[in-house]
């Protein structure tokens, strides 16, 4: 019996003998490298650059978030100590104001008493 056909190469039957009929050169499948998938590929030099920059950014916004939060912190705290200075000047203002109207007052009372005094003698 004769072999199987199955155990010759179909493609070559496919494609009929060779232009150049150099029937030695092996037909080779064209390079396709997009479509197949590589495992532990190296980066391009662009592809490297990419991911430079694109870590350079990532860390340049974090350093930034940082600073902002910082500054945010301290204007955090002269609002607040400025609120105080402010409170404690109003309370010192009324503390005076209060002084001053007791004082009036009193001088009131006196001038009030020495004219009552003053009739009495009469």
């Amino acid at each position: 019996m004769s072999e199987p056909e199955s155990s010759l190469d179909i493609t070559s039957k496919a494609r009929g003998a060779n232009v150049s009929g150099r029937s030695w050169k092996v037909s080779k499948q064209p390079m396709r490298p997009k479509s197949s998938v590589v495992k532990n590929k190296k980066l391009t030099s662009w592809e490297l650059k990419e991911q430079k920059r694109l870590e350079d950014k990532q860390f340049k916004e974090r350093v930034k978030a940082l600073k902002d939060e910082k500054i945010a912190e301290k204007q955090k705290r002269a609002q607040a100590l400025k609120e105080r200075r402010e409170k404690k000047e109003e309370e010192e203002r009324y503390e005076k104001l209060a002084a001053k109207m007791h004082a009036k007052k009193v001088d009131r009372m006196r001038r009030r008493e020495k004219r009552n005094k003053m009739l009495k003698e009469r």
